[in-house]
């Protein structure tokens, strides 16, 4: 699957890493060009500037930005004249979430889905795998399931902590009460569970 990312401190970067050693295929940009040439050397596709960003990911595009809380809404005004009705945005950061309801109705009047997913694992993500709390709307996140189950940590990675939900789908450890309008919340924790 494609990946769009766009910010490679030291956890986009290895977080592109572990995407590309499962098998995805990612685009890349970075404010400061030589994080860009650095990943382009290790196979993935550098881009120089935003446009060249968005020209060089398939629709529908999923982009996932790794910038700080504070430039989040920047970002997306850089984006938003370039998204196309089924693009999916991606917030990894740690976004207040009412920021986060507020861009998503934003982007919804665009047709351009937004998920909310809080990214946590720091520099030993890339061999432990991410913990990974997904909020949007079902279909997107079963869409792009394939790359939150490479982030997320493999089988034994991490201890259980000893209880079991019942009833909850195999592949999540936790998940919100039922959905409203069709919002999901999963947290990927553990791949133990996962079917």
């Amino acid at each position: 699957m494609q990946l769009g990312m766009i910010g490679l401190g030291r956890m986009g970067a290895n977080m592109v890493r572990r995407l590309q050693k499962g098998g995805h295929d990612c685009v890349v940009f970075d404010a400061n060009p030589a994080s860009v040439q650095q990943m382009n050397r290790e196979g993935a596709t550098g881009a120089a500037s935003l446009e060249d960003f968005i020209a060089k990911l398939s629709k529908p595009r999923a982009i996932w930005l790794m910038v700080p809380a504070g430039i989040v809404d920047k970002m997306l005004q850089q984006l938003v004249g370039h998204l196309a009705p089924g693009d999916i945005v991606i917030d990894g950061g740690n976004s207040y979430y009412i920021d986060d309801i507020r861009r998503s109705k934003e982007l919804q009047t665009k047709g351009v889905q937004y998920l909310d997913v809080g990214t946590s694992g720091g520099v030993f993500g890339l061999d432990r795998g991410y913990c990974l709390m997904i909020g949007g709307p079902d279909d997107v996140v079963n869409h792009l399931d394939p790359l939150f189950r490479t982030l997320a940590p493999g089988k034994g990675s991490l201890p259980l902590a000893g209880r079991t939900w019942a009833g909850l789908p195999k592949r999540a450890i936790c998940t919100a009460a039922p959905p409203a309008r069709g919002i999901s919340s999963r947290w990927f924790t553990t791949a133990s569970n996962m079917g």
